[in-house]
């Protein structure tokens, strides 16, 4: 592996110096360290404010300055949007939104209350969570569950247009955020476990009219890859990649969702993201690589051109969606500064590319309990250069159908979900809340019906074993060289986003409920406060008149948290089984074994079942702030 050595430019900052080619008003928010404007802080995705009113001294004084109930229950990811005196929050479904007041103790100034047919409830992975609003020329975009993309106005909650991005009954919803972009806003869509074909769509601004859209599998004009251009590890894609990697049409219902974390780059105008899972979690069922599930996109926000791809999981065995956020940062190699790009993946390796050419520098496990690898091939000259050496003991194929693989780290809902990482250019680390989960795994045949459950496996979760015990780490990870720096142990999976400040304070909740600040170079606990419900959301902070303030959503739920958000810690009965927010309806005859609420929620009811000892549900806004 090269050696890197970190540049003094060490983050691509949104607000600095960037040509006029994204969003300006994008850039002029987001550019405001007062503000929280975009759900990543900046289109870098770093997670980072300049904000150090509140620092490592002063931590420890932090006490709850307001709070505000969101009426809803179930899990609460993402983060409220400060813009000038205006908070505007939002709510898991029905997707609620509140604009509050700031100036007026948060006086709900109006109120947004989708119109949605409940049944898109069941075809929902992973609870009922939404991510978050998004900002630009004056516009909130709401994207609903029901995969409806709505532009309200931002002073009044009119509004200004909405439009259909996908189809429920097909198993198409929503739960991520989207990303506007230059003249438009692109979106995802969810659904891997249904059978979907998974595309990112662009919108335009000014009315919602349809732009482009680019399919994760398929005839490269349907993916808009040019297979002469696009390159992969450096090298042109070649005509019908994706097509020659599924057996026969398979690639119509491949999966290859896009419900992750979006970025962009001004500079290089090219935004990224990563694909999900493929269809079926049988891997017999569908033999080849999968492309382009499981891969990272660079794409061009004109017209949806893909300049490279890079896939991190070919022919997944274990549901390692790789739709995790890619952190933008610059570096230097071998003396010459490089644009450079992070990605830690749920199947427990963190990347580092260079981010305009793709080429792969660093893929290191970060964390130790991974076995499903022995590593990636970091030889240029190989065959399978940039390809992880699956190891036979954990191949859920090999083994074959109706055998349980026991023992595979991590678990399906991998070394990190979509919970986001922070980035420091202080300290040049990334802090990465992590699951320390494994797990049996076991395949069967099932068949494809539109709108139905199509996963066809079993899956029960635990603790990694000898370690310490428990689900979860916050830890802070060097992208240079690919390794761990500190790590903090927790109970339970690390499902909140983190937040870096230049104050050197990182803040990360927990699900038992705790928000938590920890010495960005030591990792040391500086604070602790306990929220009234477990913490999924991500925590932000803004200042308003001189005074910063730090802020979470809480609201038990999520894959880890399933159990309580669907009511499924006691032993459950089939038809409960069946719905658990869509995910654990496997399409399997129920079994005595399937009856076992240990599998129930594809393992994570069993696996987290003692969060229940430590908090319940709820929704809520917690802002803290240092007393003067």
């Amino acid at each position: 592996m090269k050696k890197l050595e970190l540049s003094l430019a060490a983050v691509l900052a949104a607000g600095v110096a960037a040509p006029a080619l994204a969003n300006d008003s994008v850039l002029a928010e987001t550019a405001n360290p007062a503000q929280n404007a975009m759900q990543a802080m900046n289109y870098a995705n770093t997670r980072y404010s300049e904000l150090d009113q509140i620092n490592k001294d002063n931590v420890g004084d932090l006490q709850v300055a307001w709070t505000f109930s969101t009426g809803v229950l179930r899990g609460h990811e993402g983060a409220p949007l400060v813009i000038g005196d205006m908070m505007y929050v939002h709510t898991p479904f029905p997707n609620t939104v509140y604009a509050l007041d700031l100036a007026q103790d948060g006086r709900i100034v109006w109120q947004y209350h989708p119109q949605q047919d409940p049944s898109v409830i069941g075809v929902m992975c992973c609870d009922t969570v939404y991510r978050g609003l998004a900002y630009a020329d004056g516009m909130l975009f709401l994207h609903q569950a029901d995969t409806t993309l709505v532009a309200l106005d931002a002073k009044t909650g009119d509004v200004k247009w909405s439009v259909k991005n996908g189809d429920p009954a097909k198993g198409e919803t929503n739960t991520t955020t989207v990303l506007p972009v230059k003249d438009k806003v692109i979106v995802g869509i969810s659904g891997g476990e249904f059978g979907i074909r998974g595309s990112v769509t662009a919108y335009n601004i000014a009315d919602g009219s349809l732009a482009w859209r680019a399919y994760s599998t398929g005839p490269d004009e349907e993916m808009l890859v040019d297979p002469e251009k696009t390159t992969a590890l450096g090298k042109p894609i070649g005509a019908n990649s994706s097509l020659d990697s599924w057996e026969g049409d398979q690639w119509q219902i491949g999966g290859g969702p896009t419900w992750g974390w979006y970025s962009y780059d001004p500079d290089l105008d090219l935004f990224y993201y990563g694909t999900g899972n493929p269809g079926t979690w049988n891997p017999s069922q569908r033999p080849g690589d999968n492309k382009y599930s499981m891969t990272i996109f660079a794409r061009d926000p004109d017209d949806g051109m893909a300049k490279w791809l890079y896939q991190m999981t070919p022919h997944d065995e274990w549901d390692y969606d790789g739709v995790n956020e890619n952190i933008l940062f610059d570096a230097e190699i071998d003396g010459t500064e490089r644009k450079l790009l992070f990605h830690p993946d749920r199947n427990g390796i963190a990347y580092t590319l260079d981010r305009e050419t793709g080429e792969l520098l660093v893929a290191e496990k970060f964390d130790p309990a991974v076995n499903w690898t022995t590593g990636v091939d970091m030889d240029p000259n190989s065959p399978t250069f940039g390809r992880p050496a699956v190891v036979a003991e954990f191949s859920t194929e090999q083994n074959g159908e109706d055998t349980n693989t026991t023992g595979i780290c991590p678990a399906a809902l991998g070394t990190k979900d979509q919970q986001p990482a922070a980035y420091s250019p202080k300290t040049g680390l990334m802090y990465v809340p992590t699951n320390h989960v494994c797990m049996d795994y076991e395949p069967f045949r099932v068949s494809y019906t539109a709108g139905q459950p199509f996963v066809g496996a079993t899956v029960s979760m635990f603790p990694a074993p000898n370690s310490h015990g428990g689900m979860g780490n916050f830890i802070a990870w060097d992208p240079v060289a690919g390794e761990i720096k500190w790590s903090l142990p927790e109970q339970f999976s690390v499902w909140s986003g983190a937040l870096a400040t230049a104050g050197d304070v990182v803040f990360y909740g927990t699900l038992e409920g705790y928000l938590k600040a920890v010495d960005a170079n030591t990792g040391e606990e500086l604070y602790k406060f306990k929220t009234p419900s477990g913490i999924i959301g991500n925590v932000f902070t803004y200042e308003r008149e001189g005074k910063q303030y730090v802020g979470v959503l809480s609201g038990i739920g999520g894959w880890a948290g399933i159990g309580l958000a669907a009511g499924l810690t006691n032993p459950v009965n089939a038809e409960a089984w069946q719905n658990v927010a869509g995910r654990a309806a496997t399409g399997r005859e129920l079994d005595s074994e399937a009856k076992n609420v240990d599998t129930a929620g594809l393992g994570a009811v069993g696996g987290y079942a003692a969060l229940s000892d430590f908090t319940a549900l709820g929704g809520q806004l917690t802002v803290f702030a240092v007393p003067n």
